[in-house]
């Protein structure tokens, strides 16, 4: 039985370089959950936790049917009141909008062939057979981004702002517009990798 592997079967997806590159994302699907603050604290840590209990918990549901898959990496969209700190940079905003104030929506990719209902079954087991109640506020989440400026960031989560820069000066240089939620895929799991070899896709929509 061959196993599904998204990081090589949409190398588009997960590929990046150092340099800003335009490139159009479809509809992709999700297993999701939400907050909001500090990432530095225990409960993001539970977040991610609860999430890879449920993807893996669908990964077996699908292996008994033939259809096995290894778990993908683990992304993130991040935003923050914009109508509240509307005259800060895209550039300034990891430095100047307190970590309180951002909302996060972590996420792990799904195959095309992981149902909503399949989702439903798998909370429910990880929260009846598992006893993890926080699996009540896992979501299947289907996502459009179209249009997208992205590039690879190397190093500390604390240099983005070097990256994000970068993203900018070419959103400007382009005439493009923002359109949509911050976008991070970490292709390093940065609970074990050094902080200066992390590798992270940053992805902005723009229109």
């Amino acid at each position: 039985m061959d196993k599904l592997d998204l990081t090589k079967a949409d190398k588009v997806y997960y590929t990046a370089k150092t340099k800003p590159q335009i490139l159009y994302i479809g509809e992709t699907h999700y297993l999701s959950i939400t907050g909001k603050g500090d990432p530095s604290e225990q409960v993001f840590s539970d977040k991610i936790q609860v999430l890879y209990a449920t993807a893996y918990v669908i990964k077996f549901m699908c292996k008994a049917l033939n259809h096995d898959f290894v778990v993908p990496k683990l992304e993130g969209l991040w935003s923050f009141d914009e109508e509240k700190y509307k005259l800060i940079s895209m550039e300034e905003a990891p430095l100047k909008i307190p970590r309180s104030e951002w909302n996060y929506r972590l996420m792990i990719r799904m195959p095309d062939f992981v149902t909503r209902e399949q989702v439903e079954e798998a909370t429910a087991i990880v929260i009846n057979k598992k006893g993890i109640k926080a699996a009540s506020t896992i979501e299947f989440y289907e996502m459009t981004e179209g249009k997208v400026i992205q590039i690879l960031h190397v190093g500390p989560f604390a240099n983005e702002p070097e990256t994000l820069k970068k993203i900018q000066e070419f959103t400007s240089e382009n005439n493009l517009q923002k359109n949509g939620i911050h976008h991070e895929i970490y292709l390093s799991d940065f609970r074990k990798t050094s902080p200066d070899k992390l590798k992270t896709i940053l992805r902005e929509p723009v229109k």
